[in-house]
């Protein structure tokens, strides 16, 4: 597709296409510096390099032709939206752009100065007009996964086409019956949306295509146990991270590809890092693209990244939905079951989060834990106190880090991380 194709596109979008320019320009470097420079790299990363390379490209024109013929696409920010019935209504369903500050003068005037970055972001890249994505949407699904999310929606909800799905904050009986009907609503709203009807046929198509996407993250993530890592954080957070936009049958395809490599690897006694180097387990709030400042921090620091316990990472990917049912009922309740086991901090108690960081280092054989919280995400920065105390009584080294999207706090971090590092000798 040539550069003038893509600016036609954009220009169709109403992109601003100066600011779009300059914000693909400086990702396009940072992308470089911290992945391209990286050493004995797989070669099936090649994929997920040109995936990133043309995600506001060929995957945006993918989009566009599919809206032609006349299927809807449904943007999302969290992992409460189930794909599966988003595909069952023959939709395209996409996370929206907000790893980034853009747009943040304009955004601080529809929420307040110390609304985390993550919010900000995705009103500042609307306002902004840089994200193709936000721009292709028929519908926009947000979700009251905490205060901040909740009350920003009434904003962002005046800037796009908006279904806001309401997350119950317990896991009682009474919760996940709530929860059900949040999810016959949003059914109900994607039946009217694209005029499909969502039977036990497509439903249980896409209950597999996503199951699937999902087995080949578990892989991927038993793989990352072997010692010496066969590959980076940085690179399989990316993984995570291209499985929101990417088709799902093709990327589910290319990770089970790169896994194969992986398995090679292994056998070979290969990796990206020396045998023994430090191994930590990154923990904590999503990472959105391009968030890629901490891990890449994490591991300039004579250390390797071997887990995300995250929304981006194992949060996403560690259930399966049950797919023995054969009503559209029994279906449901198989979703319902599944999204309810998600450790969300929005959750009170969440005691499986504990739980789950605590398997993670032992699976993966990780020699910390590094706590990540977004600047002003309550959720996190409470539960970084929990953890901090559970895995201490554990013996597990632990470091809480708070921080925003700003490169301003590069060097502070990097002297942080390095001396917890050290500390694990």
């Amino acid at each position: 597709m040539s550069d003038a194709a893509h600016t036609e596109m954009w220009e169709k979008l109403n992109l601003d296409i100066s600011a779009h320019e300059g914000l693909l320009e400086v990702l396009g470097k940072f992308y470089g510096d911290i992945y391209l420079s990286q050493e004995n790299r797989l070669n099936g990363m090649e994929y997920l390099d040109f995936v990133l390379s043309e995600v506001h490209g060929l995957r945006i024109k993918e989009i566009q032709d599919a809206k032609a013929t006349g299927k809807k696409v449904i943007g999302t920010f969290c992992v409460f939206v189930p794909e599966e019935l988003t595909l069952a209504a023959n939709a395209i369903h996409v996370g929206l752009c907000s790893g980034a500050d853009a747009g943040t003068d304009e955004a601080e005037k529809l929420v307040p100065r110390n609304t985390c970055a993550l919010i900000k972001s995705f009103i500042g890249f609307k306002l902004a007009r840089i994200c193709p994505f936000t721009e292709s949407c028929d519908l926009v699904v947000g979700e009251t996964t905490c205060d901040g999310k909740k009350k920003a929606y009434e904003a962002f909800g005046k800037l796009v086409p908006m279904h806001v799905m309401e997350v119950p904050q317990t896991k009682t009986t009474d919760a996940k019956q709530l929860f059900k009907a949040e999810v016959l609503r949003y059914k109900e709203a994607l039946e009217e949306l694209t005029g499909v009807k969502i039977t036990v046929e497509n439903l249980r198509k896409s209950i597999s295509v996503v199951n699937e996407k999902r087995k080949a993250l578990q892989r991927l993530s038993r793989l990352r146990a072997a010692d010496p890592a066969p590959i980076s954080g940085r690179d399989a957070l990316l993984i995570n991270q291209v499985s929101f936009y990417d088709d799902p049958e093709r990327f589910t395809q290319s990770i089970n590809t790169l896994c194969d490599q992986i398995e090679e690897r292994i056998a070979q006694g290969g990796g990206v890092v020396p045998a023994g180097t430090k191994r930590l387990l990154l923990s904590g709030c999503p990472m959105a693209v391009p968030n890629w400042k901490l891990p890449y921090v994490m591991e300039s620091s004579n250390a390797v990244i071997v887990g995300e316990e995250s929304c981006i990472g194992s949060r996403n990917v560690r259930d399966l939905v049950d797919d023995s049912a054969d009503t559209i009922e029994g279906m449901l309740d198989a979703l319902v079951d599944r999204y309810m086991k998600i450790d969300c901090a929005c959750f009170t108690p969440n005691d499986e989060r504990m739980v789950n960081v605590q398997n993670m280092v032992k699976d993966l054989n990780a020699d910390g834990v590094v706590h990540y919280a977004l600047s002003f995400c309550q959720p996190y920065a409470h539960e970084a106190i929990k953890l901090q105390d559970v895995l201490s009584q554990k013996g597990i080294p632990m470091l809480s880090v708070e921080t925003g999207y700003s490169m301003e706090d590069v060097e502070q971090l990097k002297t942080r991380v390095e001396a917890f590092v050290e500390m694990l000798d």
